[in-house]
């Protein structure tokens, strides 16, 4: 039985499942107990009798950082973490929809929610030394998203040095979407105020018979909000 590194947090309801699995995917520079455990998203599944997986990805939380860390090489330990499933649903977010775009060519994905999604690759432009420079002391970037990155990966409880190393990894692979490798029911959400997820319009001709809704809030508000929540809780919940 192949093992994955990640740390996974597995929640199970109390009678029998009521559906498939459900996989939440984190944000950058988050963890699984920041964007799902503390906003009650596995307690509203569980309730409506749904088994959850909730890891962190690799370098984020208490998942170590490996050698290789490019969507291939994370969406691979994903699919580990899930086993052997008829299906699975699957929620991510920022980074965690990134990599959730590529898990149905992995994995019996049912239906997808791709929330506070970017259509371009995010980490092409950051300037990776700069921010490192930053989280040992230098000045913060000139750059205004290379010193949110730096900001991001020096906040409390965040390592630096494997958060650089996932992004080292994610740009051999930038996210080029097209056409033909989402097949299932998928819905997209993005914050009204969220400039991530800007242009996330243009994804949604790529998934047939997918949709799009718009909720209150800037990228972290969003994730946070009790609409996209529904939203996506309604979505799963349809046969």
């Amino acid at each position: 039985m192949t093992v994955t590194s990640l740390a996974v947090r597995r929640f199970a309801p109390a009678g029998p499942p009521a559906g498939p699995p459900v996989l939440l995917l984190h944000g950058f520079a988050s963890d699984g107990h920041t964007d799902w455990v503390s906003t009650g998203w596995p307690s509203a599944l569980i309730a409506s009798g749904r088994p959850v997986l909730v890891p962190d990805l690799p370098g984020h939380g208490s998942s170590p950082a490996p050698a290789d860390t490019t969507p291939k090489a994370i969406t691979e330990e994903l699919a580990i973490a899930v086993g052997a499933v008829s299906e699975v649903d699957v929620v991510g977010y920022s980074l965690g929809a990134r990599l959730a775009w590529e898990l149905p060519a992995l994995l019996p994905v049912r239906r997808l929610v791709l929330g506070g999604i970017s259509p371009h690759e995010p980490f092409g432009a950051v300037d990776v030394e700069a921010a490192l420079a930053f989280a040992g002391g230098g000045r913060l970037p000139a750059d205004p998203l290379t010193a949110a990155i730096a900001r991001m990966i020096t906040a409390p409880g965040r390592d630096p040095v494997a958060l650089t190393h996932c992004i080292e990894g994610l740009r051999r692979e930038p996210f080029a979407p097209r056409v033909g490798t989402i097949t299932v029911p998928t819905r997209f959400v993005a914050g009204r105020d969220d400039p991530v997820s800007q242009g996330i319009e243009t994804l949604v001709p790529l998934v047939p018979g997918s949709d799009l809704l718009v909720v209150p809030g800037d990228h972290g508000g969003a994730l946070r909000g009790a609409p996209f929540r529904t939203a996506a809780l309604t979505f799963l919940d349809t046969p």
